[in-house]
């Protein structure tokens, strides 16, 4: 961690350029108090894997039934000794099967860098950020992270829970929810059609941390800006926003090895540590938010797990 301190601390930087010092516990970025292993071939919390391909390594997250009950059909056959699977076909292999099934699968290092950053900016008001209404639809790490800093920052966020998709966050990590959603407001509402066009009516930025295909369903693509002009979209995904890359399902731990964001050690990848991906993303998304408000600019940041996590691993190498 020590060794990302300088460029964790250019972005706070970005942040604070923009609204002065900002109220957050910093040394508490990457902590999500609750007890975990020793980052090694296993992620910290256990559920993401690194294994050896044919030609190369790869990351896979069964952090979900539904992806550990996948693995057979990844595999196709028996996934009891899945390191004796991966070895036998290449690491583009098993990232085609990993997209096809829906799985949070990555190939080491496979991530160009880039930084959240804002698509068909146009001009918006600027509103002081007392008066900037957000509307926060995200779960787990990164989003979160982006609208509670923006919360920090003085703005009215509004966070959705919704009963149908509900963020394990409060039960798996109940301090680091009070630390990213302690300052806003919570609405429970079931997540339609109906209900997002009255709220976006309202809002003046949008944080999302799903994929295209599945906020599409909801109205929720380029053309809602047709509708909404003023609007700041936040799109938080692990992969990115467009192409292939928008199909992929990513987390954290999987996210930062696909950036190359991991320790070597004896020519194997190790995890550097805890889903690094996550707050990572979540404090350069709020960067780039706030440098558009004050900027007067709407449009939509593509904030992506992956290739945020590979610019700060070049970082590191420079």
């Amino acid at each position: 961690m020590r060794l990302l301190e300088p460029l964790v601390a250019a972005q706070w930087a970005r942040i604070e350029r923009v609204v002065g010092p900002l109220d957050w516990p910093k040394k508490a970025l990457f902590d999500r108090d609750f007890p975990l292993g020793q980052a090694g071939q296993v992620s910290p919390n256990g559920s993401c894997h690194m294994f050896a391909a044919s030609d190369g390594w790869i990351a896979l997250n069964l952090a979900r039934e539904e992806d550990r009950a996948a693995s057979p059909a990844l595999v196709e056959g028996d996934a009891r000794d899945l390191a004796a699977c991966f070895a036998a076909q290449s690491a583009a292999y098993w990232r085609e099967r990993g997209v096809l099934l829906d799985l949070p699968l990555a190939v080491v290092g496979e991530a160009a860098a880039r930084l959240p950053l804002l698509h068909h900016g146009h001009a918006a008001s600027v509103k002081p950020l007392s008066a900037t209404r957000v509307l926060d639809l995200s779960t787990l790490w990164a989003g979160p992270l982006c609208a509670g800093l923006l919360a920090a920052a003085g703005a009215q966020v509004t966070r959705l829970h919704n009963p149908a998709r509900p963020d394990p966050s409060a039960q798996v990590t109940p301090l680091l929810d009070a630390r990213l959603n302690g300052q806003k407001a919570p609405m429970e509402a079931v997540l339609t059609t109906e209900w997002l066009s009255a709220q976006l009516a309202q809002a003046d930025v949008l944080v999302t941390s799903a994929r295209p295909l599945a906020l599409a369903r909801l109205g929720l693509d380029e053309a809602i800006f047709d509708r909404h002009p003023h609007l700041l979209w936040v799109a938080i995904t692990a992969h990115g926003w467009t192409g292939e890359a928008a199909r992929r399902v990513g987390f954290g731990d999987d996210c930062a090895a696909a950036g190359g964001l991991v320790q070597w050690v004896g020519g194997a990848p190790h995890f550097a540590g805890d889903a690094l991906a996550d707050p990572l993303t979540g404090l350069c998304a709020a960067a780039a938010a706030m440098e558009a408000l004050a900027a007067g600019k709407a449009g939509y940041i593509d904030a992506a797990l992956a290739p945020t996590a590979a610019y700060f691993a070049q970082g590191l190498r420079a």
